[in-house]
């Protein structure tokens, strides 16, 4: 089977969980292409078997050209099994009001690019402080204060899941061997 990944990232944590998904799809002996969505203009989305889209959440909103690209793609991607992994802090956490924005927010993506994935899956995301300026460290430090985490500015703190995404994902990808 081949398949599709194509992510937008911000800081490089998206990056990453698109790279560990393709080489977990690629152990399990299928076809990867992985693609930065800016590397992805005028893709023929004919060759695949399904497709994974990736985008970060910052905020309140994800990439603008994984939102381009979705919309330009809504009616290929919908002839496709489709999972969308959006890429957060919120995700990180049990706070209601942060999943309930989360929500909306992924709701507001999809309903602008016109497309609806076949699954989403949330993935937790990380504090990049290595990849800020100063002021975003301030502000994310701000945020982290807020919500009772504590962070140390000079180094990165992730909080993805990865035997959690990688149950998701095989379990994604079992269903189109199924389908």
């Amino acid at each position: 089977m081949k398949l599709l990944i194509v992510y937008a990232t911000t800081d490089g944590q998206t990056r990453k969980v698109a790279r560990f998904c393709a080489d977990r799809i690629a152990a399990s002996g299928h076809t990867v292409e992985l693609l930065n969505v800016e590397d992805a203009e005028g893709l023929d989305l004919t060759r695949f078997e399904g497709a994974i889209l990736a985008g970060s959440l910052h905020a309140g909103g994800f990439q603008k050209p994984l939102a381009a690209f979705a919309k330009a793609q809504a009616e290929g991607l919908a002839k496709l099994p489709t999972l969308f992994l959006p890429v957060s802090l919120s995700a990180a956490g049990d706070d209601l009001e942060d999943w309930a924005g989360l929500k909306t927010c992924v709701e507001r993506f999809l309903a602008e690019a016109a497309w609806v994935p076949g699954q989403v899956t949330h993935v937790a995301g990380a504090f990049r402080f290595t990849q800020y300026d100063f002021f975003r460290s301030w502000a994310m430090k701000r945020i982290a204060d807020a919500k009772g985490e504590v962070v140390d500015t000079h180094a990165d703190k992730e909080y993805t899941d990865w035997d959690a995404l990688g149950h998701a994902l095989d379990g994604w990808v079992a269903g189109l061997a199924q389908g």
